[in-house]
């Protein structure tokens, strides 16, 4: 069998690729993705590039013309579109017109051999248009009558038309696919925007009673809600509204013996109410949770539902499926363990049992139950304790019907290991960001997340406390502590989020001392909340959020740029916006305590501005406005005060 003439043109080294194109990188609609590629040849010839995309499964391929980059190195963007996966590659070849065109223009400029290149030329033509089935009829007919023009015109006329403009177009256009190298092809999942940005807020709704000591209902909820939107949060994170268990209940405080009264754990999944499927009966029915989430969207909210794949220890599941689970010597069912800490109340599935195929089907059915009933975002509890062949599985399933659905991992393990769970699918991440509390901390985490190859595929939701992590930060009731965590994670990153009214009602004991436990853990137990209760943070809340909405440079997390300082505790970093172009200066006091004072040296260049240049910061949190000139400028930052500007950048008037 003959065998087929290999391409000239090695295409090496494409950039983006995560693990050389095992996983997708993670775009939003309306990015622009931009590609590069080494593509190497053989001798001198001109080597022409191009980056082919489309939307899979079966869109039609785009291409766009690489620009030289020098050094071979190419280079070519193309716009995403839709909600949904597409994916690339890069294509080089040798250009044999451009390549004759080199050599033809140097003889030309000697009077040397000129009849034989043109002749050599009209070969070309005729390679061309022997190919002329894969050619379009419009390039066909113009090819024929260059190559009529040249048998028929003197040498000079000719060399005008072989060297024309209509040419160079023509010969664009006429590439044999038969001479192509190509990479291997490359993925992006591209998500709406709420994947990249978005304030979340989780809340209890059993805590939304309208007297204490009782259970709130989702219809007592409602009302709250107005509460959150009034904030100006995007996104309602509920914990698991299912039928909680009542056999090892635990009571306050994580104790391992529960009153009568004591609600449990909602992540105690399960009982004889229901399991996954099923709503926890003080909280109400199916028909008022829809009327629930009917509301937050009115709102102007989305929902986010808790996905917690555990089981109680009278979840249906339990006796239905017991080949699901674990097992002790005995034959009793294991229970979660974190020694020393134990579990009873909770019994982990195994995914290793030999029935793991039933079992991952069965919790599939339950993430496209909720899907079903119009949830889009799901907040994941622990993924890091299930393998991620089975995450990866689930999501491209469950986004294969719904593009749309957006899964929210909570993981707070190992960082290679949050990295794996986000390349598996899940679309943003919780971080380190509760223990990252120092300007040069924050720095370099920052960095190896907007400046490494983590930032294709790992979204970051910053979250400066949870109903599991009250860090030690926060363990004062300084108002000023909260509110600089609060600044830091809505500014640092694109999507944030908090757990209220604990945060913005400053909750601050630990259960113990050298615990990131609440006393009194909401988990455990229903709080009464008294939204009036001063001092609280709920006007800087409004405000940042308002500035969020408005200011597109804090809606994203690729132009983050951190500037220098001469004080070690004051952060300044800046963001600019891909569609106003302005740009956001934040410089945080990360002392709660102390007033802190300093002179920055902002890069210029970063900004957009010379060295010298005279322009003015106006504070979004004050209003007040301030003229600098320069990289060097004072700033002093006061715990009694906001500790913190959130500048725009303005133009001096009259310059």
């Amino acid at each position: 069998m003959e065998m087929k003439r290999p391409a000239r043109v090695f295409v090496l080294n494409v950039s983006p690729s995560v693990d050389c194109g095992r996983f997708p990188i993670k775009r939003i609609v309306h990015d622009t993705v931009t590609v590069s590629a080494d593509l190497v040849a053989d001798g001198h010839d001109v080597v022409r590039g191009r980056l082919a995309y489309r939307v899979r499964p079966d869109g039609l391929w785009q291409f766009v013309p690489l620009a030289h980059q020098g050094n071979d190195r190419y280079q070519g963007t193309f716009k995403t579109t839709t909600v949904g996966v597409y994916e690339y590659r890069v294509e080089g070849y040798i250009d044999a017109y451009a390549t004759w065109r080199e050599r033809f223009e140097k003889k030309r400029a000697i009077n040397q051999d000129l009849p034989r290149e043109l002749a050599q030329l009209a070969q070309i033509i005729a390679q061309h248009l022997a190919m002329a089935s894969s050619l379009p009829e419009d390039v066909r007919i113009q090819l024929a009558q260059v190559q009529q023009q040249l048998e028929s015109l003197d040498v000079e006329a000719a060399a005008d038309v072989a060297t024309s403009k209509v040419l160079q177009d023509l010969m664009l256009k006429v590439q044999d696919d038969q001479d192509v190298g190509r990479s291997e092809i490359f993925l992006v999942r591209v998500d709406r925007p709420r994947a990249l940005f978005g304030a979340w807020y989780e809340f209890f709704p059993r805590s939304c009673a309208r007297e204490g000591g009782r259970h709130g209902t989702f219809a007592e909820s409602e009302p709250f809600l107005e509460y959150v939107a009034g904030l100006g949060f995007d996104v309602v994170y509920l914990p698991p509204i299912h039928p909680i268990g009542t056999i090892h209940r635990k009571g306050v405080n994580n104790h391992t013996t529960a009153k009568a009264s004591d609600p449990g754990s909602p992540w105690a999944i399960g009982s004889a109410q229901g399991g996954h499927l099923a709503i926890e009966p003080s909280l109400g029915t199916l028909a008022d949770f829809d009327h629930f989430h009917q509301t937050v969207r009115q709102l102007g909210m989305e929902l986010a539902m808790d996905i917690t794949f555990q089981c109680a220890p009278d979840h249906p599941w339990v006796q239905e499926h017991p080949e699901w689970f674990s097992h002790f010597p005995d034959g009793s069912i294991q229970y979660a363990e974190n020694p020393p800490k134990k579990y009873e109340d909770v019994y982990p599935l195994n995914f290793d049992t030999p029935a793991w195929q039933a079992l991952w089907e069965a919790l599939k059915d339950v993430v496209k139950f909720w899907a079903d009933r119009g949830v889009r975002i799901f907040r994941v509890d622990n993924p890091h304790t299930k393998p991620l062949a089975f995450w990866e599985w689930l999501i491209g399933q469950i986004q294969a019907q719904y593009p749309d659905a957006i899964f929210l991992s909570e993981a707070f393990t190992r960082p290679k290991l949050m990295y794996a769970l986000s390349k598996a699918g899940f679309s943003q991440s919780y971080t380190y960001f509760a223990w990252r509390n120092t300007p040069a901390d924050l720095r370099q985490y920052l960095m190896e997340l907007t400046r490494t190859e983590v930032k294709e595929f790992f979204r970051p939701n910053f979250w400066p406390n949870t109903p599991d992590i009250l860090p030690e930060f926060l363990q004062t009731p300084n108002v000023t502590a909260f509110a600089i965590r609060l600044i830091l994670a809505a500014t640092l990153a694109a999507s944030y989020g908090i757990y209220g009214p604990a945060y913005e009602l400053l909750e601050s004991r630990p259960v113990r001392p050298g615990s990131e436990e609440y006393d009194h853990s909401e988990k455990y137990e229903i709080r009464h909340w008294d939204l009036s209760h001063t001092p609280n943070l709920q006007h800087l809340i409004r405000q940042v959020n308002a500035i969020r909405h408005q200011e597109a440079a804090l809606h994203n997390n690729h132009s983050l740029e951190f500037h220098g300082c001469d004080n070690p505790m004051l952060l300044v970093y800046s963001k600019q916006s891909q569609v106003d172009g302005r740009v956001l200066l934040m410089v945080v006091n990360t002392d709660p305590v102390y007033t802190q004072s300093g002179w920055t040296a902002l890069n210029m260049q970063i900004l957009g501005m010379a060295d010298d240049a005279v322009y003015i910061v106006h504070d979004l949190l004050t209003d007040a406005r301030y003229e600098w000139r320069g990289p060097y400028n004072y700033v002093e930052l006061r715990p009694d005060s906001y500790n913190a500007h959130i500048f725009r950048i303005e133009a001096k008037e009259g310059i």
